[in-house]
């Protein structure tokens, strides 16, 4: 009996794409340094004809992009390559424009978004070309075959990197109110589906002091969720529900004796509310632009602020 052909992982759209561990910026000769572009992540299969985009999670999502239709154009051969789906504005990643537009379904809203918003294809990677995978070329190898095999224009361009100051890139990133950096070993092959400490996101994270207000606990009297606030005129207002493991010993503990008047109603579950008293500091990416605070992680108790001092706070900026 004759072996099965082995199916072209083109056609069979069986590419993944190799994932991020986080880290501190550091230097290094051994490294590149790419901007982290605030975008969606996908890989483009680019056709002697046609372009089929699919994001991280497998979906095909080329029609929500028909701005991008166009740039297999100039590619040599066909090639599958890894990167990230940007939408600009002002100069910079704009991932909540981008979000609004990868949610559209309806293809005359699509057509307006694309006009009005339209994204770019930051390629910096290439993982196929022509019946060749590439997986296990150095990174700096497949990127000069990246370089070789597509014709940048206005909808398809290169990440650009530089070497060994990581820290300084880092900063700079930071001062521009960017989404951070990535890191990549030189000689690294490419780990498809996998996360590897050879490539490495180094995010600008920003923090913010909030009031702990209560919390919704678990079946078994742990916290689920806390909820949070902060004063707005004098008044203390729920700004996000957040998972955490820390201090739940001491937040419990000031709950039972210090219990406090429900802030809200409607929250689905019974909630644990508790006088304004502590204070607790949220790590996250960016203000969304309704106030809300991307990717937050509770980073634990403020030690040395109470709610009253967020409170005196709001006042002396409402009065500037």
């Amino acid at each position: 009996m004759e072996p099965r052909p082995t199916p072209d992982p083109f056609v069979a759209r069986s590419f993944a794409p190799m994932l991020f561990y986080e880290s501190e910026p550091f230097d290094s000769p051994d490294y590149i340094y790419e901007l982290k572009m605030d975008g969606i992540r996908a890989l483009a299969y680019l056709d002697t004809d046609k372009i089929t985009i699919i994001n991280k999670r497998g979906k095909d999502v080329t029609a929500n992009y028909p701005e991008l239709s166009s740039i297999h154009a100039g590619c040599r051969g066909r090639a599958v390559i890894d990167g990230e789906i940007v939408a600009f504005w002002n100069g910079k990643p704009d991932f909540f424009r981008l979000q609004r537009r990868s949610l559209l379904v309806d293809p005359f809203k699509i057509k307006l978004a694309a006009a009005a918003v339209p994204v770019t294809f930051v390629a910096f990677d290439i993982l196929y070309r022509q019946g060749e995978t590439l997986y296990d070329l150095p990174l700096m190898e497949r990127k000069r075959m990246l370089a070789e095999t597509i014709t940048e224009n206005n909808r398809l361009v290169l990440s650009r990197y530089i070497e060994d100051k990581g820290i300084g890139f880092f900063e700079l990133a930071k001062k521009e109110n960017l989404e951070g950096i990535v890191a990549k070993k030189k000689d690294s092959r490419y780990y498809p589906g996998t996360r590897r400490d050879v490539w490495l996101k180094i995010k600008v994270y920003q923090e913010e002091d909030l009031v702990i207000c209560g919390y919704v606990p678990k079946e078994n009297g742990n916290i689920k969720e806390l909820i949070m606030g902060d004063y707005e005129n004098g008044k203390l207002r729920i700004r996000l529900r957040i998972n955490t493991m820390k201090n739940q010993k001491t937040i419990k503990k000031f709950a039972s004796v210090f219990p406090g008047p429900p802030l809200a109603s409607g929250h689905g579950e019974e909630v644990v509310w508790m006088n304004p008293y502590l204070v607790g500091t949220v790590r996250y990416m960016m203000k969304t632009e309704t106030g809300g605070l991307r990717q937050p992680v509770f980073k634990g108790i403020s030690t040395d602020k109470i709610a009253e001092d967020l409170r005196e706070n709001n006042e002396i900026q409402k009065q500037e």
